[in-house]
């Protein structure tokens, strides 16, 4: 009976959201932008998300619970996706969907009920981390004794924790951060938008003002891994640190020209689905396809040989707009 209310008050809640002809429109207003955010996430990941936020609005859940019940989703998803049989599978990947509305849920759940907390925002970005790291163990223990492709009379053995540790480290991360740096930088130009654009030097200041032995100890370990996170974009994207240092010296205020956000805008307008195929979408779409196929292995080679020129393509391109952009700001007359 218990579980039965619950739904029922989640369809009385999702019936109510759909007959109100605004609720496009209010799932819109809870994206960042629509340059950053498109069909895909509106209808797949977001409205979802949004009846979920409004649901546990009604029953008055606080945002990390939704959070942590996504983390637990993820691993259990990770844990099915290992076992080799379709049937897991299959349930795998409508647990890591579920996973994912619970993570779009909770960001959506903090900014209704104004219950915005640095630990949920901690946990919130290390969800997905613990997704994909259990995806890859799974997996891995899963291929261990599976025949190599090509050649199968040799087994994956002990060198599938190695490939799959060197793509999670070194390709998996690196595409989500400089996907998430660079949707970041494209709403820095728009006016209005919500830009989560942090600098590194501003977090270490941060980071230094803090005491271990204090209350503050949480905040300064967060601060502590999330100064090498900024630096580690900021090191990736010198062409960008260049022009974002003279924007802020010419336009201290932040009043720069609307010719200027136009003219970056319209050349990093192009790159946004690039970030999009580089973070979730995408590779849990091959993920899955990989899983039906029966070949797990084809995800994590997608993730090597596929994702990672185009994480280079994207960051090559987005440091030559840069580079033209500075040129266009050094060309104008000084006010």
């Amino acid at each position: 009976m218990f579980f039965l209310s619950h739904v029922h008050v989640f369809f009385r809640t999702f019936v109510s959201a759909m007959a109100k002809i605004s609720l496009t429109q209010r799932v819109q207003s809870t994206m960042k932008s629509p340059d950053t955010e498109g069909a895909f996430e509106l209808y797949v990941t977001r409205t979802p998300g949004y009846l979920w936020a409004l649901f546990f609005r009604r029953l008055g859940v606080h945002p990390i619970a939704v959070t942590l019940a996504s983390i637990v989703l993820g691993v259990a998803a990770a844990w099915f996706m290992g076992r080799d049989t379709m049937g897991m599978n299959l349930t795998g990947m409508g647990l890591l969907v579920w996973a994912n509305w619970f993570d779009c849920a909770d960001g959506q759940l903090a900014r209704m009920t104004g219950k915005k907390t640095l630990l949920g925002r901690i946990l919130d970005g290390f969800a997905g981390d613990v997704w994909f790291f259990f995806i890859y163990l799974f997996l891995s223990i899963r291929l261990h004794d599976a025949p190599m492709p090509f050649f199968p009379q040799y087994t994956w053995g002990p060198w599938i924790y190695i490939f799959c540790t060197l793509v999670g480290v070194f390709c998996h991360a690196v595409q989500c951060q400089m996907a998430d740096y660079y949707r970041n930088v494209h709403l820095y130009f728009l006016p209005g938008a919500r830009a989560e654009l942090d600098r590194s030097i501003r977090v270490r200041k941060q980071y230094e003002s803090l005491r271990w032995l204090s209350g503050d100890w949480f905040s300064k370990l967060y601060l502590f891994f999330y100064v090498s996170y900024t630096r580690a974009q900021e090191r990736r994207s010198p062409q960008f640190q260049t022009l974002f240092a003279r924007i802020r010296q010419r336009w201290p205020e932040g009043d720069m020209p609307d010719e200027l956000r136009r003219r970056f805008r319209q050349g990093s307008l192009p790159l946004m689905p690039l970030t999009n195929i580089l973070t979730f979408d995408t590779r849990v779409i091959v993920l899955f396809v990989s899983l039906l196929a029966g070949e797990p292995w084809v995800y994590v080679l997608f993730e090597a040989v596929v994702l990672q020129p185009l994480l280079y393509y994207m960051i090559a391109r987005h440091e030559a707009l840069c580079k033209e952009t500075i040129r266009w700001i050094d060309s104008q007359p000084q006010a």
